[in-house]
């Protein structure tokens, strides 16, 4: 069985590169048990020639192999081990659709990692039921604290149809131009529209949405997808999102110290309050087998709190190697933590 050696990818963020090493290490060992369907195994850390590299041990990988690992989100380059102990690079190709701006262009206070953002998407879709559908870009996400949009970006990327809820106007009010603005520039073959959504003659939300392709043959043969951003309060997520269709529910919570600013964001400045008036909502929307990933401040909440908050709610927590170590340090007051689980 050869041994491979992951060069992870440099972050912008200098405390998060700090910890790239174990998170690539615990990010694997999720994804080795999802849909690489645990043919990798032995992960650890060696250093060559004074560089930090994760190793694994795995059969002679395949090219659809090769294809899985490069969701992960920080893997730069992966090298094979060879005999006489040289590297020999091994091609992982990208999932990407399209270019990365539509990740980087948005910058502001408060913005999720994206290198993290990835991590916890494919995760999250590791603990699903049916993991090898992210790669078959057949997968539905839900953000329901989506804020500007960055995990709303990388599903996009990924060719997965997404949908937001935040109940920051301005969040919502900048997200919908930007994204028409960058298909438009792009020249993808797209349709966008923002209307409000009526329920018993009030408006309960406002959406905006866009439909858009790969290209002008993807576009043609209908294989389109789509993004969708609703100015609401999140706890009527089940009234927007029809249950039993999302895939993935995928939130960075709010970590208690900067973040809230109205109605329900507002006064749940902490994780366990929001998911105390919206948990039931967000997991209505999820299908038998789609999994929840959430992202909070352990520093606020003890990792038990959140794991019985999900159990309460009908979901089934993963634990073990990789699931249970997700924690890193972000600042001096947040230390984030990832709970993800499985409705059954």
């Amino acid at each position: 069985m050869p041994d491979y050696a992951v060069l992870p990818a440099p972050s912008s963020n200098r405390v998060y590169t700090q910890a790239a090493l174990d998170l690539v290490c615990a990010e694997l060992t999720v994804l080795a048990g999802g849909a690489l369907g645990g043919r990798l195994a032995d992960f650890g850390r060696r250093e060559f020639a004074g560089v930090d590299y994760v190793t694994f041990a795995a059969d002679p990988l395949e090219p659809a192999d090769a294809r899985l690992l490069g969701y992960a989100s920080a893997i730069y380059a992966l090298f094979e081990l060879t005999v006489d102990g040289l590297l020999r690079p091994v091609a992982v190709p990208s999932p990407d659709l399209y270019p990365s701006d539509l990740l980087t262009i948005l910058k502001y206070q408060g913005k999720t990692n994206e290198q993290f953002t990835r991590l916890l998407l494919t995760t999250t879709a590791a603990a699903t039921d049916r993991p090898g559908r992210l790669a078959e870009r057949r997968m539905r996400v839900l953000d329901p604290v989506c804020g500007r949009g960055t995990t709303l970006n990388q599903a996009a990327m990924f060719g997965l149809d997404a949908v937001g809820i935040d109940l920051d106007r301005k969040d919502f009010d900048l997200y919908g131009p930007f994204l028409t603005t960058w298909l438009k520039d792009n020249r993808l073959k797209h349709r966008a529209t923002t209307t409000p959504v009526r329920r018993d003659h009030a408006v309960l939300a406002k959406r905006y949405e866009a439909t858009f392709a790969r290209s002008r043959e993807a576009h043609a043969a209908g294989d389109t997808q789509s993004v969708t951003f609703y100015l609401a309060d999140t706890a009527r997520a089940a009234e927007l999102v029809r249950p039993g269709t999302v895939d993935m529910v995928v939130g960075d919570l709010p970590y208690g110290v900067r973040h809230g600013s109205q109605g329900t964001r507002g006064s749940a400045r902490g994780p366990l309050e929001l998911l105390d008036v919206a948990l039931a909502g967000w997991v209505a929307t999820l299908r038998r087998g789609g999994a929840m990933g959430l992202a909070w401040n352990t520093l606020v909440a003890p990792r038990r709190h959140l794991e019985g908050a999900l159990t309460d709610a009908g979901l089934e927590v993963c634990t073990g190697p990789g699931y249970d170590d997700l924690a890193h340090r972000v600042d001096r007051t947040i230390r984030r933590d990832v709970v993800l689980a499985r409705k059954p």
